[in-house]
This record gives structure tokens, sequence and C-alpha cells, in this order.
């Protein structure tokens, strides 16, 4: 007891300052094993050592070494829970801001990690309680987990899905993604559930299984933005203009050139009210407000020069000529 718990002294007045400034989990993990080592846990099984060199009846014996072991299983169930609870906060504050995607990944591997040592730790302090066979209970359980697996399975879809989400990361916290005809920025990404807030500002939640058997497009992973628009103008412009229009719309797109990169302006189309150009160019970031900004501008560039220019924008219009010379053919004339 004396030894236990000049050790712990030693590491949590000594090396805790030093471990606060290192990155090695090692040197974290003596610190946590140290803080979360139970005195009353050391007591007894300090007691129980002694004891060893008593003479006492078998009956005896074995309960007093079921409660030592059961004890030195909870102080272990103690370690782990904290050396994984510190382990996923150093990680979450170290990459929090850099890997977001990593950070979401690690909190599963936690979760599952706890769910897999209460499980051990159960099973095990189970097995040494004196009277009990843990055979039989294992037999049961795997029969009435195949029950219980076929009635949750959509849960238990979901729960896998959240696990592949985890480690393929096709979206992570803040990208902004489609779902079908649903569209939002990921706030959470949850066991079963993952919930986007969309731009009129509900909540949307969706389940992690049906978001993998959709198509989804992240927007956020958008490396720079194609951008088609046309233009019309009426059939009378003058055939000489027709042939300058490509020039101006380039002019006007590359006016922009530190943020696009021209592609094609072409006269694409003869619509029913209009000479159709389309202009075709990429703007270099994915941010959206930061290509309606590019737009806006392109836009009042060709408003301004289609005027001094006398170009007249088409809209639909509907035009009828009539001939009043015209006459219908009749059979037999």
């Amino acid at each position: 007891m004396l030894v236990v718990s000049l050790w712990r002294w030693i590491i949590t007045h000594r090396l805790s300052p030093v471990a606060r400034n290192s990155n090695v989990f090692f040197s974290h993990a003596i610190v946590v094993v140290a803080h979360t080592t139970k005195g009353w846990i050391v007591l007894v099984l300090a007691l129980y050592a002694g004891s060893l060199w008593l003479d006492m009846g078998a009956a005896l014996r074995l309960w007093t070494r079921s409660v030592a072991t059961i004890l030195l299983l909870f102080q272990m169930g103690f370690w782990g829970n904290a050396l994984l609870a510190n382990w996923i906060e150093r990680y979450s504050t170290q990459n929090g801001e850099t890997n977001a995607a990593g950070v979401g990944t690690a909190r599963l591997i936690t979760f599952l990690g706890r769910v897999v040592l209460y499980s051990v730790i159960t099973l095990l302090i189970l097995d040494n309680v004196p009277g009990v066979q843990i055979t039989p209970l294992l037999a049961s359980l795997g029969v009435g987990g195949i029950a219980v697996a076929l009635a949750v399975q959509n849960i238990l879809g979901d729960l896998f899905a959240s696990l592949s989400i985890a480690l393929d990361k096709p979206f992570i916290v803040g990208d902004f993604i489609t779902v079908g005809n649903e569209m939002g920025t990921v706030q959470e990404i949850g066991l079963k559930t993952t919930r986007l807030r969309s731009l009129s500002g509900e909540q949307l939640v969706l389940s992690n299984g049906d978001l993998l058997n959709s198509r989804i497009r992240n927007f956020k992973r958008m490396e720079e933005r194609r951008i088609l628009f046309n233009v019309g103008v009426l059939y009378e412009t003058d055939t000489a203009l027709l042939r300058v229009i490509p020039q101006m719309l380039r002019e006007a797109v590359e006016a922009q050139a530190e943020q696009v990169r021209f592609d094609r302006a072409h006269l694409a189309r003869f619509d029913s009210s209009a000479l159709t150009f389309e202009v075709v160019y990429f703007v270099l970031s994915p941010d959206f407000n930061v290509y309606m900004d590019i737009q806006h501008a392109i836009n009042m560039l060709i408003v301004e020069r289609f005027r001094a220019e006398g170009i007249v924008f088409a809209y639909p219009t509907q035009q009828i000529y009539l001939n009043g010379s015209l006459e219908l053919s009749r059979p037999g004339r």
C-alpha cells in the first residue's frame, strides 16, 4: 500500500506537470492510470495479498480470491475508460479544427472500444463469481442475440452505416450536401441519424442507412465551379454585331480574371424568340457567394456593353406577319 501510494504521489506531483507539455501518449497514460487508481481498491488488494499467508478454509479462500479478482477487474475498467477518454480528448483538441472527419471517426471508435471494454469486464466479473457459469449464459445470449438482431435490423443497419460514414468519410460535419431533393449543412453525424441544417433554417434528420443508399453531392469538396449561362438577342440584330458578341461576352468574363477561367462563348441556338449565345466559364472558388458576386459583375458589364453598341436583349414575344397578296392553292386550280 505504501509503495503504491508513493508511486501515485511521484506521478501526480512530478510527472503530471511534464506530461501536460508533452505530446507523448505514454506519459499521459501513466498520469491517467495514477489518477484513476482507487485507493480503497489498492487497500483491499493489499489485505488480500496479506491474507495469502493466513490459514483459512477453502470456501473463505475462494470468496476472498473472487472479491479481489472482481475489484481488480473494476480497477482495470476504470483504467481503460479513463485512457479512452483521455485519448479522445487529446485527439479532438489537436485535430478538431484541421481534421473534423478524423475526430468523428475517433469518437465512434472510442464508443465501440467502451462497449467492448464493458462487455469483457462484465463477463470476466461474472466468471469469477462463485457458482455462476457463463457458458450457458453466452449460449442463451447468442440465441437471443439473433432474435434481437432480426427485430432491430434497421437500427443495426444505421449503426453499421454510421461506422461506414466514419471510415469512408463521404462527408463530414460542416459540409454542404444534397441527398435526393434535400440539401443542407451537416451538423451532426450520430450513430443512427445524421442531422442537416437546411437553407431555410429547419433541421433535417436522415437515417444513416438511407444516406448511404442515396446519391450524395458534396459541394464543400468542390474545387471549382463550372458556370453556364445564356444571353438572347433579337433576330433583327445586325450580322456584324452578332459576330462580335462572343468577344464582348468573353471580355466581360475575363474582366474577373483573378477569380475565373474563361472556357467558351458561342451562338448556340435559334430559339423561338431569340438568338441565344451560350457562355461557359469556371469560378476558381467553391464559395457560392463568390460565384454570385462574379456573375453579378459579369451581367452588369454585358448590359453596359450591349447598350453602348445598341444591341437589344430578346424577351418572349410573338410577331404575326400578314401578306395580303398570298393566295392559297386549291386542288383543281
